[in-house]
């Protein structure tokens, strides 16, 4: 399904269904809970409910209570991956069903592998048909358990992960009686010898043993045992300390003949010391393979090794072999690091274009190990590299929305690293990124934002301030600095405060407004900073309760200047109009400076109004007109009037954008002030200019403004700016 695609509309319901359990539910005596009216579910919905419930995090001893009802939700593929759940509950609810599949991997709670077992195997169905078991990461044992949990009680077993479990070679033994058992995964257990593997030689058709520290075998007798299991199709020995092949047991077994000719894929990484020309001729003899894994083996660099064609390969030697490990590793953490690690080097080196399927391998790693520091690292290094300029462009919004969430997870975790605030804040340093992308922008705010005292929660951030994006541009701004740095923290604090009140009132609390006024002094030949600036000061005039805190006469006439200067654009001079236009309203504070200012503000709005150029790509735009309104009132001067009829008449020029005026009675607004003798002639004028937009067949005798629409708008809530003709 494509990224932006919709959820499915079974998606949806589930989904709604596990986060309203509580109210679809009555409370048991237990303190479960039990749904109110169920009807019998399709078996398929009654797994996907589960994991819908287990993916949003709401499965626990009180909600997994409403499987207990077996006739109505009946289970065959039970996912319960990363919940909390004690023995008793996991008992109760879901022993009683027919399972066939089970995955308790990373169970929190006080549950261990043999509660599991215990339950499954009093149920006469689940001992005989239980098919698929993975319990990685999980206790075996429990304080209160019996001596060793028995795997073989599940005689219909076939496919087994036991792997990052204390599992010894008692427990080995006790697995390889299971007579279905055709696919094991044993990794990083306490397993030493594998020697009870040759009794699974004529049904196993697949072995993991990936990363077996206290192996004590031989590298004979470890081949020995490999090798007698001649039905095995999928063999992986890797090797998570990524060490050299001492003993040579990767050499040696690639050497072998006549062994292991059913194998379509072998995983030998992190062996290093292994050579193009062995590999080749082990996959020559065996026609079948599919998968080579050779990541940190030395091996993979030839074309035959590439990974491009039929045979898949996992490496560091192009973006095919990076991909394919990225896919197959996210579990694996040294192994994951190693690859970020190489494919940051080959998308700095090489012009690789957009590449939203790495993109969404590398969040899905992120997401995986947020706690990993080292993870974090590269991986954050590796989404710059992969969303700069242009490339986010051509990125499925969704997909950058969830790598945004990643990134500022990785900041909130991991506040004192220095190096991963610095990857996060250049990945966040980018107007599409920042304006078009769909987050949360207070998350990004708490994320920047120092942490309040008493407060643990991003809800609770909110009531801290912007102290953090503040002291970046005073440290930015204090050398004269004109980067990406400066560009990110001057362009959020802009969208934050876009039609937000409190932030804007938290911006003032933390003198943003001195700080801001030293910034147009220092940038006063740099329009993009200009821009923003001005732009977030707009935000500021436009809350009436702070226009006070405005009134300044040193700031507005510098902003004066900036309006009526005929070297600046109008893209800055817009903004710039756009403060004076606020302040000078009738609404709002009482005016307290000198009135021939106020006057001369008035004179220059009007004049500066009539001799803009509209630019020849889009400018701004906005989904709403409401902070235009107050401006139009009969009470405002004509020079007000005509700031606000120029934007409005600017965003209607754009297919679609005229509807607003409808849809929000803006239309009668103005209608007004073309009637009423009092308004000025100017001011009628363009109003009529906007009527004949709009409603085509109104009269209009002056000039009309002529626009074209080549750049594309991005949008942040109410308003949409276009940042074509910045470079980030």
């Amino acid at each position: 399904m494509d990224e932006d695609s919709p959820l499915a509309l079974a998606d949806i319901c589930l989904a709604w269904v596990s986060r309203n359990l509580e109210t679809l539910c009555t409370v048991c005596e237990d303190g479960s809970l039990q749904f109110y009216s169920c009807p019998v579910f399709p078996q398929e919905l009654s797994d996907l409910l589960l994991h819908a419930m287990t993916d949003m995090g709401v499965l626990d001893d009180r909600t997994v209570g409403v499987f207990r009802n077996v006739e109505r939700l009946r289970l065959k593929r039970a996912w319960l991956h990363s919940s909390c759940l004690s023995a008793d509950a996991f008992r109760q609810a879901l022993c009683m069903h027919r399972l066939q599949e089970l995955n308790a991997s990373c169970l929190g709670g006080d549950i261990t592998v043999s509660d599991i077992l215990h339950g499954l195997s009093s149920n006469k169905d689940c001992r005989q048909g239980l098919q698929r078991l993975t319990v990685i990461g999980m206790n075996l044992l429990s304080a209160a358990s019996d001596p060793s949990p028995r795997f073989s009680a599940l005689r219909g077993l076939r496919c087994l992960c036991v792997a990052w479990t204390q599992l010894d070679d008692s427990g080995l033994e006790d697995i390889c009686s299971l007579p279905l058992l055709e696919s094991l995964d044993i990794s990083g257990t306490s397993v030493t010898d594998l020697a009870p593997l040759r009794s699974l030689r004529a049904g196993l058709r697949s072995l993991t043993v990936h990363g077996l520290r206290k192996l004590a075998m031989p590298a004979a007798d470890l081949l020995s045992v490999l090798t007698s299991l001649e039905l095995l199709r999928h063999l992986d020995v890797s090797n998570s300390r990524l060490v050299a092949d001492r003993e040579g047991l990767v050499r040696q077994l690639l050497e072998r003949t006549g062994t292991l000719e059913e194998l379509v894929s072998l995983d030998v990484s992190g062996w290093r010391g292994v050579s193009d020309a062995t590999v080749q001729a082990f996959v020559e003899a065996r026609p079948g393979m599919r998968f080579l894994g050779l990541l940190a083996t030395g091996a993979g660099g030839s074309n035959f090794l590439s990974g491009e064609g039929c045979l898949k390969v996992t490496g560091e030697h192009n973006l095919a072999q990076v991909n394919e490990a990225l896919r197959r590793y996210v579990e694996r953490k040294s192994f994951l690091q190693e690859v970020l690690r190489h494919l940051h080097i080959l998308i700095s080196e090489l012009d690789v274009g957009p590449q939203p399927e790495v993109l969404k391998l590398v969040c899905s790693a992120m997401q995986k190990h947020s706690d990993s520091a080292s993870v974090q690292l590269v991986a954050t290094a590796c989404v710059f590299n992969l969303t700069s300029l242009e490339l986010a462009q051509e990125m499925p919004l969704s997909l950058l929305g969830n790598v945004v969430r990643q990134v500022l997870a990785a900041m909130k975790n991991f506040p004192s690293n220095e190096q991963i605030q610095k990857n996060c804040l250049f990945s966040l340093c980018s107007d599409y990124v920042l304006q078009v992308v769909p987050f949360n922008r207070w998350v990004l705010l708490c994320a920047t934002s120092p942490p309040p005292a008493h407060t643990e929660t991003c809800q609770g951030f909110v009531t801290g301030d912007p102290q953090q994006l503040l002291s970046i541009v005073q440290q930015r701004a204090s050398v004269g600095a004109v980067d990406s740095v400066l560009n990110f923290a001057l362009t959020t604090l802009w969208n934050l405060t876009d039609e937000r009140p409190y932030t804007c009132l938290l911006f003032l609390q933390c003198q943003g407004l001195e700080l801001y006024m030293e910034v147009l002094e220092t940038y006063i030949f740099e329009p993009s900073t200009q821009k923003k600036v001005l732009g977030l000061l707009n935000n500021l005039a436009e809350v009436e309760d702070l226009r006070g805190a405005l009134l300044d006469e040193e700031l507005l006439e510098y902003v004066v200047s900036v309006l009526s200067s005929p070297a600046v654009a109008v893209e800055v001079s817009y903004f710039a109009g756009g403060v004076l236009a606020n302040l000078t309203s009738s609404r709002g504070p009482a005016w307290d400076l000198d009135t021939q200012l106020r006057d001369t503000i008035l004179q220059e709005l009007h004049a500066s109004v009539l001799s803009w150029t509209p630019p020849d790509h889009v400018m701004v735009s906005y989904r709403s007109f409401q902070p235009f309104y107050p401006l139009l009132h009969h009470s405002q001067a004509s020079g007000v009037q005509l700031w606000a009829l120029w934007g409005i008449h600017l965003v209607c020029r754009h297919d679609g954008e005229a509807r607003i005026l409808t849809v929000e009675g803006g239309l009668d607004t103005i209608r007004a002030l073309t009637s009423d003798p009092h308004t000025h002639r100017d001011v009628q004028q363009l109003a009529l200019n906007i009527l004949t937009l709009v409603e085509p067949g109104a009269t209009s005798t002056g000039p009309t403004y002529k626009y074209t629409t080549e750049a594309s708008l991005i949008q942040l809530n109410g308003k949409l700016y276009c940042s074509q003709s910045e470079k980030q």
